[in-house]
């Protein structure tokens, strides 16, 4: 594995971003020692600093309430991959199940829960977050749960049709005419059979689920404002895009570096665990 990631340059800076975006987090009270909401009128809208305006307390430069910009992209980054990694693992874990269930059983339980799917998908997600956020309020754990909600259904499809293609086959039937249970069956003998494409499915949904997060501070539907989160980082910073550019472009190649990180990785990995790719 580690020699084919080498060979490969597109995998390996994905990887990289990754790698360097999850320190930043972890290490971010180490990083900086400057609290993200500490406010300082005095201080604000200082430039970068390579500006005339700058000052070498704040490297990036300062928002129009005179908070560190440099400090709340770092702390902003533990919400974006909290929000990314646990919502892929909440809709995983809900879509494997039900995906596992509707495709070994199939009948009226496949009919049900493809129905579900198919409504979730016609109803456009953006509004589906508005409502949920709206009704249970702005809070990290809502955000958590609406990324899972909004993730769920393409495992369960994914996941269907993987065990449709294989709960017919030969060592399966085996294993059935032993004597094995429904449940031991599912989740010792196909699982295990099915799971590559679930893996990359989760992290090409970690990256939608960062955008995601994004958007919804965005609109101001995320997480509550004293969190410095990237997305509102982004809104606060539209306004001064002409005479103060910096507080949306640093937010926002934030964003952009670290989908396209896990987007890169993502593909790497489906080629990786591809059977037909694996002698490439």
């Amino acid at each position: 594995m580690w020699k084919r990631l080498f060979r490969n340059k597109g995998g390996l800076i994905g990887l990289l971003i990754m790698i360097f975006v999850i320190s930043v987090a972890i290490l971010a009270p180490y990083l900086t020692h400057t609290n993200p909401n500490d406010q300082d009128i005095t201080m604000r809208l200082q430039g970068p600093i390579w500006e005339i305006n700058s000052n070498p307390d704040h490297i990036l430069g300062t928002d129009q309430l005179g908070r560190d910009i440099l400090s709340r992209l770092i702390y902003g980054s533990r919400v974006s991959l909290l929000v990314g990694f646990l919502g892929t693992i909440l809709g995983g874990i809900i879509g494997v199940i039900m995906g596992s269930i509707s495709g070994y059983y199939g009948g009226k339980i496949d009919s049900v829960i493809m129905r579900l799917v198919d409504i979730q998908l016609a109803f456009p997600f953006i509004l589906l977050a508005i409502f949920i956020v709206s009704v249970l309020g702005a809070s990290l754990f809502n955000i958590i749960l609406v990324a899972g909600i909004s993730s769920w259904v393409r495992y369960a499809r994914l996941i269907r049709g993987e065990i449709l293609s294989v709960k017919e086959v030969e060592f399966i039937e085996a294993i059935r005419s032993l004597g094995a249970k429904d449940l031991r069956i599912m989740f010792r003998h196909i699982l295990p059979n099915v799971i590559n494409p679930v893996i990359i499915l989760g992290t090409l949904e970690m990256a939608r689920i960062i955008l995601m997060e994004a958007a919804l501070s965005f609109l101001g539907l995320g997480v509550p404002a004293h969190i410095a989160t990237w997305g509102r980082m982004l809104s606060e910073g539209r306004v001064y895009i002409v005479t103060n550019p910096w507080l949306a472009i640093f937010p926002g190649l934030a964003i952009t570096v670290t989908v396209l990180g896990v987007n890169i990785f993502g593909d790497w990995l489906r080629d990786y665990l591809d059977p037909k790719l694996k002698n490439v």
